[in-house]
């Protein structure tokens, strides 16, 4: 098939994850240009990728002020910066890849899904956790009606304490005024993931949660502001920074301190950066523990929990149905079915493939497939604005009902 070129606006984590294609297909995808604000990162991103410096900008206004670059654009800067880059690379007739969530506020997200609807283009929203392997299977056995009319799905997102420590307290999405909220930045995957499975409209929506541990009422007495400041609790700290970040891994979370992953460059990065703070002592104000709780058109009902203060980094997953129940863990790649009255049986879950090197049991990697073949016209696009809007409206209205402790009705 005919090879598409892109251009990459932001070149952190998410969007060397998506690039990363580009590597591994170079007969499928082309990355001919960049705009990244960090000169460091975008440097080092063009010599990997080999753009010449005339392809180089400092933010996604002067890549996209140049005539039409590339058939694709993927965008994966921060949450509060996504709304301006999609609807002008829409404008523009480029095709687009857009990080999760669309947008941090309701009226932006409303506006990428009318831009992407009157442009024709291909937009897909980065919800991986449909491309997995694992996901793709249990959708496969509800559509096959396997467990019967699905009653109740219930979902919980382990965060795992060290990546929430990392990102949702030091990090880029702690704070709600220069991110998003915690549902929009980490579980909108998971609203994407249940409204699928269900297949149905969400019509109410209730949430609980707040910030309760990770603040200054729970520092150890004496607790130094930085870790490096000779904190006495150092030793026995789990958040302790270089218990953490060197270990002798240089990839993530790493690689997100600094682009010098010496020991050396590591270390001056905690001293000097905001992942070498104390945990309890930064100015996040996101949740550290919520539930949302969800009626669907028909009568189902699901609920879902995030939850940071777990030693792995995985979603689990109960579905019951007036046939039967299954059980999974994403990150085991396993899925338990027990059709009533019958034994209990293991559903054969398969392997991502050996070269998926990305993240989210294969998401990351299937997702980018579906996108470069969706632009060459041969898939479908799965997660299209108009699908993501609605697990954003569920985010947007479980933050309404935590905030006033009401039970929201869902409008699309």
């Amino acid at each position: 098939m005919k090879q598409i070129t892109a251009i990459l606006i932001g070149a952190g984590a998410r969007g060397q994850i998506y690039a990363r294609y580009a590597k591994q297909h170079p007969e499928e995808l082309k990355i001919v240009a960049v705009a990244e604000p960090k000169a460091e990162r975008r440097e080092k991103f063009c010599r990997e990728y080999g753009i010449d410096l005339s392809a180089q900008y400092d933010d996604w206004a002067q890549i996209l002020a140049q005539p039409k670059l590339a058939d694709a654009a993927l965008i994966a800067t921060l949450d509060d910066q996504h709304t301006g880059p999609a609807v002008k690379a829409l404008e523009l007739g480029y095709h687009v890849l857009l990080e999760k969530p669309m947008s941090n506020k309701e009226d932006e997200c409303r506006a990428i899904a009318e831009a992407a609807k009157k442009s024709g283009a291909v937009l897909s929203v980065c919800h991986v956790l449909r491309y997995t392997p694992f996901f793709r299977t249990v959708k496969r056995l509800l559509d096959e009606g396997t467990l019967g009319e699905v009653a109740s799905i219930s979902m919980i997102e382990n965060v795992a304490y060290w990546h929430y420590a990392h990102s949702y307290v030091r990090g880029n999405w702690r704070n709600e005024a220069e991110s998003s909220n915690m549902l929009l930045a980490k579980s909108c995957h998971d609203m994407d993931i249940i409204v699928w499975l269900m297949g149905r409209p969400c019509r109410w929506v209730n949430s609980f949660g707040s910030l309760q541990y990770f603040n200054a009422a729970h520092a150890p007495e004496g607790a130094a502001l930085r870790c490096s400041d000779g904190c006495p609790h150092a030793k026995e700290c789990v958040y302790e920074d270089r218990k953490l970040y060197l270990t002798g891994n240089t990839e993530w979370p790493v690689d997100m301190l600094t682009t010098d992953l010496t020991p050396a460059g590591i270390e001056k990065a905690l001293r000097e950066g905001p992942y070498g703070r104390c945990v309890y002592h930064c100015d996040n104000d996101v949740v550290d523990r919520q539930v949302v709780n969800l009626e669907f058109e028909g009568g189902a009902v699901a609920s879902f929990t995030m939850t940071p203060f777990t030693g792995d980094c995985t979603r689990m997953i109960r579905i019951t149905g007036t046939a039967g129940d299954l059980e999974g863990n994403l990150d085991k790649n396993t899925l338990t079915l027990h059709r009533f009255g019958h034994e209990a049986e293991t559903v054969d879950v398969p392997v991502p493939e050996e070269n998926n090197t990305y993240g989210h049991a294969g998401g990351d990697y299937y997702l980018m497939k579906d996108f470069v073949r969706a632009v060459q016209g041969a898939a479908d696009n799965q997660t299209d604005a108009s699908v993501s809007l609605a697990s954003h409206l569920i985010c947007f209205a479980a933050e309404k009902s935590r905030h006033e402790k009401i039970t929201v009705p869902l409008e699309l």
